[in-house]
């Protein structure tokens, strides 16, 4: 798979400044997911040129909306992004932990060996989003989650870590605002939207309250 010119490292250098050591890392991050794109399937094969670009800097922004937080839950991790991302930003970071769920065996053992090749302060729970939640009542800084699930489920998954005192960022499509619509029939959120740097026509939505209507 041969990559479009000029995406590379340097796209996440114009979501935020990184050090050389986390641009290795991210690089490390990057190779192995082309080495096991063949048999997860990680990400859409359309979008593997421009990997650096739609996932990892878009990922990216995560991390700098919330730039004091040190301990996430990244929910559906898939193929890391955002959650593995946010970790390796954190690697530097004393105290950090990110909690990457995800229920596919394959894509969690993809997960951990990244984890390990990079030294990302990342642990990989198996599990289905219910079952984590149901044993998972530690207080985070943040919650995460990226093309996984309507904005109106998204937020009943994050609702306890909110409670908590957690803040939610959830990466959304150009249906951003149905999906907000269709969230605040069951829900009352503070919510703020923030205009993504990939995608003008999506947005992360930023949540800093989930209470039951």
């Amino acid at each position: 798979m041969t990559t479009s010119q000029g995406d590379d490292v340097n796209a996440v250098e114009a979501i935020r400044p990184v050090s050389r050591e986390t641009r290795d890392r991210l690089t490390i991050y990057v190779e192995l997911l082309r080495k096991w794109q063949t048999s997860q399937n990680l990400v859409a094969p359309s979008t593997l040129a421009e990997v650096w670009r739609r996932h990892v800097a878009d990922s990216v922004q995560v991390q700098t909306l919330l730039p004091e937080a040190k301990t996430w839950i990244d929910f559906g991790s898939g193929a890391g992004f955002p959650g593995l991302v946010t970790a390796i930003l954190l690697a530097d970071t004393p105290g950090a932990e990110v909690h990457l769920v995800e229920s596919n065996r394959g894509k969690a053992a993809f997960l951990r060996t990244v984890a390990r090749s990079t030294g990302a302060p990342a642990i990989v729970h198996a599990q289905r989003i219910a079952d984590f939640n149901a044993a998972f009542d530690r207080p985070v800084d943040g919650v995460s989650a990226r093309a996984l699930a309507p904005l109106v489920d998204l937020v009943g998954f994050a609702q306890p870590h909110v409670a908590r005192g957690a803040v939610a960022v959830f990466h959304k499509g150009q249906d951003f605002a149905a999906e907000v619509r269709e969230a605040t029939l069951s829900w009352d959120l503070d919510l703020v939207e923030r205009e993504s740097r990939i995608d003008p026509a999506g947005r992360l939505i930023v949540i800093r309250q989930i209470v039951r209507k």
